[in-house]
């Protein structure tokens, strides 16, 4: 779980788990790295007495009540702005004493990450980093008992620039409220994507595979004129099938409280994209399948190959995370659907197919899934397939190897449904299986899979 923050990733010059000790020094003097309300900086350990019990959870959860943000350990500030660096024991007693001292403090529990930065001239010392992400489970209370009077026994403190604001009790209570009612806000927002596509969509006729991200916790994405013009060069140059090095997106568009992306002259054959701006966002995409030649046309398949699904999936989920943590700033967990369906009006969120009102259309064969020997094919038939699953935002956008590890229990979902116990081209260990993609996308796959670090098997 490590803590994502586009703005502190820019101000310590790289992601919070890769940066070295030299770079966290050089901070030493800039203006830039002050302490904020994502930021701050403490000179030596939390001791054990009441007083720094009490500040070590106030710390802590006011910035899982907010933004979420970093706490440097080892590090003398002045006005606000790191002055020097007083290299503290990073043994693993004082992350266990953190441990202990946090979980027993707050409520519920903060979910946060230390991270050792070592001085190689001084093996064992070195700067310490709390690293603390914005909370789903918010609003967190402090539990240890004040060192100053209060009627109070729960306190919630939350970040306010390099303060601490200590929060009302009807924000308190609207926050529980907001908790207790996210979940079935996520569906209910998973559900409204989904049946605004397939609906303004309902005529395609072709296989789809469609994949839907909704954020835990909403994001923003401004949009004007300015901010449009810069979306759209990016997203139209953008090579989003991984490995293929191809762009998909030949038009960007402005919807309500959205980015559209498409291509006009095929739209009703071409991936759609819908880009929300708090986050959230569905890729609908026609899937390449072939038909058998059986000579009983009722008995006929068509096929959709393994790794060509595989592929589609995991370019999806890259592409819309990226999305939700690079233009709308949000960062922890998402709700992922996933559904295959053999023409729209499969989705179980389409309108009733009229009756007689149709366009002539292709004849709709249920669908199977091809894979390469010895891997076994589908031993049943299906015209609609779905999987769900929860997974980190920062994993699926860095495409590495945390997008393979999320991909193939949803993969697996899928290929359950066509009586297959696993989606032999990922295993769930995160490792590309070259031998289960067919030749078309296995040198593809497997290239890219060596440059992000994805093990081949």
């Amino acid at each position: 779980m490590a803590f994502r923050s586009r703005r502190l990733e820019e101000l310590f010059g790289g992601a919070l788990d890769t940066v070295s000790y030299a770079e966290v020094v050089d901070l030493i003097g800039k203006q830039e790295a002050a302490e904020a309300e994502d930021l701050d900086y403490k000179q030596q350990h939390y001791s054990a007495d009441p007083k720094s019990r009490e500040e070590l959870a106030k710390d802590v959860a006011s910035f899982a009540n907010h933004l979420g943000g970093v706490i440097v350990i080892g590090m003398a500030e002045s006005r606000g702005v790191p002055s020097r660096a007083f290299d503290v024991d990073l043994g693993d007693q004082h992350l266990r004493d953190l441990q202990q001292r946090i979980a027993s403090t707050t409520a519920p529990p903060i979910r946060w990450e230390p991270l050792r930065k070592e001085n190689s001239a001084t093996p064992g010392h070195g700067l310490l980093l709390i690293a603390i992400p914005p909370s789903p489970q918010a609003p967190h209370a402090i539990t240890v008992t004040p060192t100053k009077p209060s009627t109070t026994t729960l306190r919630y403190p939350r970040r306010a620039g390099t303060k601490t604001d200590w929060l009302s009790e009807t924000y308190v209570a609207s926050a529980y409220h907001q908790r207790f009612t996210a979940a079935a806000d996520r569906r209910q927002r998973m559900r409204d994507i989904e049946q605004d596509l397939v609906t303004a969509e309902c005529e395609r006729d072709k296989p789809h595979l469609l994949v839907t991200l909704v954020p835990d916790t909403p994001g923003r994405m401004r949009i004007n004129q300015e901010s449009f013009t810069d979306h759209k060069q990016a997203l139209q140059a953008a090579q989003p099938l991984l490995g293929l090095g191809k762009r998909v997106f030949q038009q960007v568009s402005v919807g309500a409280h959205k980015l559209v992306l498409d291509s006009p002259r095929a739209r009703s054959r071409s991936d759609l994209v819908q880009l929300y701006d708090d986050g959230s966002g569905i890729w609908a995409q026609p899937i390449e399948t072939w038909v058998d030649r059986d000579e009983d046309v009722d008995e006929r398949v068509r096929f959709v190959e393994a790794g060509l699904l595989v592929h589609r999936l995991m370019s999806a989920l890259a592409f819309l995370a990226g999305h939700a943590r690079d233009r709308c700033g949000t960062t922890g967990t998402a709700a992922i659907e996933v559904h295959l369906v053999d023409e729209m009006y499969s989705h179980p969120y389409t309108p009733p197919e009229p009756v007689g009102g149709r366009t002539p259309r292709e004849r709709a064969y249920p669908m199977n899934v091809a894979s390469p020997a010895p891997f076994p094919q589908g031993t049943r038939t299906a015209v609609y397939a779905q999987a769900n699953v929860t997974a980190l935002i920062d994993d699926l956008a860095d495409a590495r190897l945390g997008l393979v590890q999320a991909s193939s229990p949803l993969a697996d979902q899928i290929f359950h449904t066509f009586g297959i116990p696993e989606a032999h081209p990922l295993t769930q260990a995160g490792e590309i299986r070259a031998s289960a993609w067919h030749i078309e996308l296995r040198d593809a796959i497997t290239s890219w899979a060596h440059t992000r670090g994805i093990p081949v098997a």
